[in-house]
């Protein structure tokens, strides 16, 4: 249902997400928005961001989680899960609750291309950013990716695009958001705590195809089987199902790789794009991205050739994949972002010519680790170094394949001793990886500063031999 013309608004958190619905409101009120109430959190207390917002007119509840009084309609930051007690407190006193890319949508829902997966979203939505603005299609990325749609509602051009990566708290609370294109990537276990159970895990992901319809697009990687088994309920509203995966799987619409060349089918007109290694970003994973890419900015009216030439301009994202720099013949590379070890397989497919020394570790998730290690020790890697809080269990998980010399593996209190640990094994021709399958809390304010740190310590490693990052096929 739409929003109502005016209503009275309640607000969860007060992180990025929460002030920027925040801001949105104190600048509609008086007109659409009556009132708006923003709820910070158990630990909350006043900031300078509140007494800004204050003074323009919200009204801000610290220090608890049980509201009070009655509203129109409840906007939950992402942070907040929908099955913590502060949530249900919020439900119970307003009309309706939802996440802030829903409100978004509402308010303004032309022109949407949505991207969801556990692994590779991201990229996904930047090449999704990219390519339709190198075709002169005007498009602004949204989303997780991290500017909050509500933020890009009132300057959104006419005729333009949103690219909007999606997470799975961001989804779980969709109803009507209704996405012309819509990507799923893939489902693997992750973010348990929020969503408490894997179920409801990839039941939120799917929620991404909930409201397609004729003339839309469902473009679906048929090489993850969880995200693959999705495929016959998001057609079942008449969207067309495109089917993602690095060969041909024959569909009438589907993208995949013959003879090395990038090649999207739609409706069984095929458009040849680039060859695999002309792409500026490394590894199968990120062949995927590219190709569900490409097949969005398609469906939605992009030139082919203007395609082909974002293709071969984009460049590695920080954190992903990304080249520092090559010091005494090793190449080192920052993939902080793989912070599960769903992304670490993924990134080693960039390095199947290479020596790998690996580098694992830091806030625990609890995944389970034994079969992962068993597909890493069968990968090029020949050293892992385990750091951080989660370093004991990692080790636990490679010691059988050490004992058996299919690997090296070391232990480093935190990332700097890591970094120092893991020269010691790399040689000229090596690689060293940071791709390390744990969130960074530990030590880190998050992957970011996680990934520039570790671009700092190796860049102080030898400033007179380091050259500049070089790209990863050679």
């Amino acid at each position: 249902m739409p929003l109502p013309q005016t209503f009275s608004l309640l607000v969860l958190g007060m992180g990025g997400t929460g002030l920027s619905i925040a801001r949105w409101a104190c600048a509609h009120l008086g007109e659409r928005v009556r009132s708006v109430t923003v709820y910070g959190g158990a630990s909350s207390g006043e900031t300078d961001a509140s007494r800004e917002l204050a003074a323009a007119g919200a009204k801000f509840v610290f220090a608890t989680e049980e509201v009070e009084g009655s509203y129109d309609v409840c906007v939950s930051s992402p942070g907040i899960s929908e099955f913590s007690p502060f949530f249900a407190s919020a439900a119970a006193h307003a009309g309706e609750i939802m996440g802030e890319p829903e409100f978004a949508w509402r308010l303004s829902p032309e022109r949407w291309i949505a991207v969801t997966g556990t692994n590779g979203k991201t990229t996904t939505t930047s090449l999704v950013n990219h390519l339709l603005n190198g075709a002169g299609m005007a498009c602004v990325p949204v989303g997780n990716i991290g500017t909050a749609p509500i933020a890009a509602v009132d300057a959104r051009a006419e005729g333009s695009w949103f690219a909007a990566e999606l997470s799975s708290y961001q989804l779980a609370t969709t109803r009507e958001l209704h996405p012309r294109v819509a990507v799923l990537l893939n489902i693997t276990e992750d973010h348990l705590a929020w969503h408490r159970t894997h179920e409801a895990y990839a039941a939120a992901k799917r929620r991404i195809f909930a409201n397609l319809g004729t003339g839309d697009l469902a473009v679906i990687s048929m090489d993850d089987p969880e995200a693959a088994a999705s495929a016959p309920e998001a057609g079942g509203s008449g969207a067309a199902v495109l089917e993602l995966a690095l060969e041909d799987t024959g569909a009438e619409h589907a993208a995949f790789v013959r003879d090395g060349m990038l090649t999207v089918r739609l409706a069984g007109a095929e458009h040849a794009l680039v060859p695999v290694g002309e792409l500026g970003i490394a590894g199968d994973h990120n062949v995927t991205n590219a190709l569900a890419a490409s097949a969005a900015a398609l469906w939605v009216g992009a030139d082919p050739a203007r395609v082909a030439a974002g293709l071969r301009s984009f460049a590695p994202l920080e954190h992903r994949i990304e080249p520092v720099a090559t010091v005494d013949g090793v190449r080192y590379v920052n993939d902080s972002k793989a912070t599960n070890t769903d992304a670490v397989e993924k990134a080693l497919t960039a390095f199947t010519k290479d020596d790998v020394v690996l580098l694992l570790g830091g806030s625990d998730k609890g995944t389970p680790l034994e079969a992962f290690a068993r597909r890493v020790a069968a990968s090029t890697v020949k050293a892992v170094v385990c750091f951080g809080d989660a370093q004991e269990r990692f080790s636990d998980a490679f010691r059988p394949a050490a004992n058996t010399g299919e690997l090296v593996l070391a232990q480093a209190a935190d990332l700097a001793d890591a970094v120092r640990v893991a020269r010691t094994f790399a040689v000229s021709g090596d690689v060293v990886l940071l791709s390390p399958a744990c969130a960074s809390f530990d030590e880190f304010s998050g992957f970011e500063e996680r990934g520039r740190r570790f671009k700092e310590l190796v860049r102080a490693l030898a400033p007179a031999s380091a050259s500049g990052a070089r790209g990863l096929h050679g």
